[in-house]
C-alpha cells in the first residue's frame, strides 16, 4: 500500500469524511530542503467531516496528526491541511 492510501485509510477510519483528497506534491519540491528522494515527502490533504465542526483550527490539525500517528507523520517533511 502506498503512502497516499495509508493516509486516506487512517483519515477515513478516524473521521468518516464527507470529502477527502490526498495529493502528493513531492514532485514540486524535488531537490529542495526536505526532499528525501522517496517521492513521498510533501503532501496536501483536503478533508471535510462533521467531526471537525466544534474544533478550532489548531485542534483540527492536532486531531489529523494524531489520527495519522507517528509512523506516518515521521515519514512526511511537509503536510498542508485544508480542513472544514
Amino acid at each position: 500500500m502506498g503512502l497516499a492510501q495509508e493516509i486516506r485509510a487512517k483519515l477515513e477510519a478516524a473521521f468518516q469524511p464527507t470529502a477527502l483528497e490526498v495529493v502528493n506534491d513531492s514532485h514540486n519540491h524535488a531537490g529542495h530542503s526536505g526532499d528525501d528522494g522517496s517521492g513521498e515527502s510533501h503532501w496536501t490533504v483536503t478533508i471535510a467531516a462533521p467531526a471537525f465542526a466544534p474544533m478550532t483550527r489548531v485542534a483540527r490539525h492536532r486531531a489529523i496528526h494524531t489520527a495519522l500517528g507517528p509512523e506516518i507523520m515521521g515519514r512526511l517533511h511537509a503536510l498542508a491541511l485544508n480542513v472544514s
